[in-house]
């Protein structure tokens, strides 16, 4: 493996060197959330002395074993990309850029997982046709399930922000943070930050551009399968609520208080989350209304233009969540969140706004556009996947590569995709 070294502001980090691209996995953003760290904000990574092999990828956050069912099958069960060990040492980052003279823009990649799980180097994620189309791209991990979004009164009080909740969603903010003091160390274009992500991380970009934390850090955002206004799945917890769910954490954990939760081994937590969720029906965890990281709920944020005020791209799969088989998914509530979403944009902002719609049945079985099948295309991860692709397939990663960049470039993702007006509400057909 030849190596390559970049000074950052906090030490000297090596990375691999590839032929068009250099990879820096694993790199530190935070100190490591562990012992009397569990549920306190993340804490800025200290400086280094000699150099940070950033060689390999970092371990995910306790989770259940995902190798099961359908999503098992089709992500997370080829040996040639073994799951990365679980700890809660967790706070890492991954960076591809283009190796070649230039200033580039930068993609922030939020992985999705219901914020129970997921990790930031899952075998569909890759950044080499990024790099190859002159963006870096980065892909972040984030403290999931019960380490990233327990709620407790007394963590409230306990820290000087007066937050609890929203650990998972602090820890987003302190890597694109790190990403904002240091891309420029890649030759990355600190004031081009395009946030996105899928599902949950849809829902996380959702709250990040309603922050005020992350004001200044967001040049654009894409969102895929998971925001929106009123779409029936996207809403932003209320106090009481995480409270409530925090009650009901340490009921089956069989204490009495967070100091008793702390001492736990991580893996008590984890195996709680089936009974958790017969208790709270739907999403246990998400972004919680804490009057710091989120001042109110997002949809209302959105509909009161309290909001970055940026560019945006915003979409879904034909057979997403919630979407019953055999239906036309464009007379749902999910797709009608997302346009309720670029009409309230056209009332606040001129900055340009984009709707996709993927409807490309994948091959080899039935399983249609289902939430999380663009991932393939767009990320150009289709020599992975287990399916039988064929040129067709190519051709359309390629063309969602290419206007995913574009708009990471440029705010136009070209090739004829119109912005949405209200004269003309254009959507893109990936199919």
């Amino acid at each position: 493996m030849k190596t390559i070294q970049v000074k950052t502001k906090l030490g000297i980090l090596e990375g691999e060197s590839k032929v068009n691209s250099m990879i820096f996995r694993g790199v530190p953003y935070a100190e490591a959330p562990v012992g009397d760290r569990r549920f306190k904000v993340p804490m800025k990574k200290a400086k280094w002395d000699g150099i940070y092999e950033a060689l390999e990828f970092k371990s995910q956050c306790p989770q259940a074993d995902p190798t099961e069912g359908f999503y098992g099958k089709e992500f997370y069960t080829d040996p040639k990309y073994p799951l990365p060990p679980q700890s809660e040492d967790c706070l890492y980052l991954n960076i591809w850029v283009p190796k070649k003279e230039g200033k580039f823009p930068v993609a922030f990649w939020i992985h999705g997982g219901a914020f129970d799980h997921g990790f930031s180097s899952e075998m569909e994620f890759d950044g080499e046709k990024y790099a190859s189309h002159d963006v870096i791209l980065v892909t972040v991990n984030y403290r999931v399930g019960v380490f990233g979004f327990y709620a407790d009164p007394v963590l409230t009080k306990e820290n000087t922000f007066h937050t609890t909740g929203n650990y998972g969603l602090l820890d987003q903010i302190m890597a694109l943070q790190w990403v904002y003091d240091n891309i420029d160390a890649f030759h990355g274009d600190r004031n081009r930050i395009t946030v996105f992500g899928q599902s949950a991380g849809a829902m996380s970009t959702q709250a990040l551009i309603t922050s005020p934390l992350a004001k200044g850090l967001i040049h654009s955002a894409i969102f895929q399968s998971g925001a929106g206004v009123e779409n029936g799945i996207t809403r932003t917890k209320k106090m009481s609520d995480a409270y409530h769910t925090g009650d009901l954490i340490r009921k089956l954990c069989k204490v009495k208080n967070v100091n008793a939760l702390r001492k736990l081994d991580a893996s008590k937590l984890v195996s709680i989350l089936p009974e958790l969720y017969k208790e709270c029906g739907g999403l246990a965890f998400g972004p919680v209304n804490d009057g710091y990281l989120l001042q109110e709920d997002m949809d209302v944020a959105a509909k009161n233009g309290r909001i970055h005020n940026i560019p945006y791209m915003i979409g879904m799969t034909s057979e997403d969540i919630t979407i019953e088989k055999g239906t036309d998914a464009r007379k749902s509530k999910f797709y009608e969140g997302c346009m309720k979403f670029l009409e309230l944009r056209l009332i606040y902002s001129k900055n340009p706004c984009y709707m996709y719609y993927f409807s490309k049945n994948l091959p080899s079985d039935d399983a249609g556009a289902f939430h999380s099948s663009e991932l393939w295309y767009m990320f150009g991860t289709l020599d992975r996947c287990w399916r039988n692709m064929n040129a067709r397939d190519y051709r359309l990663s390629e063309a969602m590569i290419t206007a995913w960049t574009n708009f990471m470039k440029n705010d136009d993702p070209g090739a004829q995709w119109k912005p949405y007006t209200k004269k003309e509400q254009f959507v893109r057909n990936f199919m």
